[in-house]
């Protein structure tokens, strides 16, 4: 991994900094799902559009939406507009999303004969999303930093074992425990394909890598390392951007992620902050974590909400602002410029009584 993040040419290199536990002016933030639902201007792209999928592999619709959240609110990161299942559609699982039930895969990978068939993607079938990220950093000028993302190889083969989403990934879990020769030869293909994917978003122009492992947090204890963080790891080691890691319910094995060579935890709102900085100790920053739905709270318990999660972090280098998972579609507008305002100036003015005590 690159021991050295600062960018000379970024205007706002606020993230990379935090992301190399160095000082900075006021705690970056960025949210997750930042270009989404809860904005107007969002759902007209998205209607231009005409599907999600459409908007997602046309460069500049992508872009286009990538940028409308950096329009509204000074967020310190950019981060690709796109979906983590775009790796095993150019597999060839045939992905649709069935209006109202999500993300659906017309072949599903549940046997021998299926695992055996999966292959890495050739990248030139994922190039529309090359090309949005080097759009992207055109059309922002430096600006701000933008962030690559995939999702890990383990959330990836949950959706392409079971064939959409899932409350209790049963097919994924009988697959665990009777043929976890089989999870394992799957994972083994998308952690190759993962890792293409990302260097080819680096080579595009992506500063910062980000792998979404939404589901790692549902695995046995014992099963969460060799079935999602080692093949997350092999990865990192092969990437020259910072790269943050969030396992969503990954509070129990948070010494073995702040171990595995990504230079950021991603928290979600169960994880107490002064625990996960008693672990991570100066090896890893730390990003997170305030529950989406107190944005739905009025403005001034939104803004108590932003502080208390800035004095629980901490005034130590090494946090990025955000929250505990994606924003949710109908969050007010006025809760997030109300956040992103509060964190600025709350943890700008608290350095500064720290520098003047």
């Amino acid at each position: 991994m690159a021991l050295h993040h600062r960018a000379p040419d970024l205007k706002n290199d606020t993230l990379l900094r935090a992301l190399a536990r160095q000082p900075t002016d006021h705690t970056p933030i960025w949210l997750m799902r930042q270009a989404g639902r809860y904005l107007p201007e969002y759902n007209a792209t998205r209607a231009k559009a005409g599907s999600f999928l459409k908007l997602a592999k046309t460069p500049d619709l992508a872009t286009e939406v990538t940028l409308q959240p950096l329009e509204r609110f000074p967020l310190d990161a950019a981060i690709l507009f796109s979906d983590i299942l775009t790796v095993p559609d150019a597999m060839g699982l045939g992905l649709h999303f069935a209006e109202g039930e999500g993300p659906r895969f017309q072949h599903p990978v549940r046997d021998e004969r299926d695992v055996a068939e999966l292959v890495v993607p050739d990248m030139s079938d994922l190039r529309y999303v090359m090309d949005a990220v080097r759009q992207i950093r055109r059309e922002l000028r430096e600006r701000v930093p933008l962030i690559g993302f995939s999702g890990s190889p383990f959330t990836l083969a949950c959706y392409m074992i079971e064939g959409s989403g899932s409350d209790d990934w049963r097919t994924v879990k009988i697959m665990r425990h009777a043929r976890p020769d089989l999870l394992h030869r799957i994972l083994d293909v998308n952690a190759r394909a993962v890792t293409a994917y990302l260097k080819a978003q680096i080579a595009a122009g992506a500063q910062v890598a980000m792998i979404f492992d939404t589901w790692g947090g549902m695995l046995a204890h014992e099963d969460y390392l060799p079935f999602s963080l080692d093949y997350a790891r092999g990865i990192v080691k092969q990437l020259s951007v910072p790269t943050i890691l969030f396992t969503k319910g990954g509070n129990p094995w948070l010494a073995e992620i702040a171990a595995s060579g990504v230079a950021a935890m991603g928290l979600d709102w169960t994880t107490d902050p002064r625990r996960a900085r008693e672990i991570a100790g100066d090896r890893v920053a730390l990003q997170g974590n305030l529950d989406p739905l107190a944005l739905f709270a009025p403005e001034k318990a939104v803004r108590e909400a932003a502080r208390r999660v800035l004095d629980a972090f901490g005034p130590q280098p090494g946090h990025i602002f955000n929250l505990g998972h994606g924003i949710q579609p109908k969050t007010p507008i006025e809760s997030v410029a109300a956040l992103v305002d509060e964190v600025r100036a709350y943890s700008s003015g608290c350095r500064k009584r720290s520098a003047g005590s």
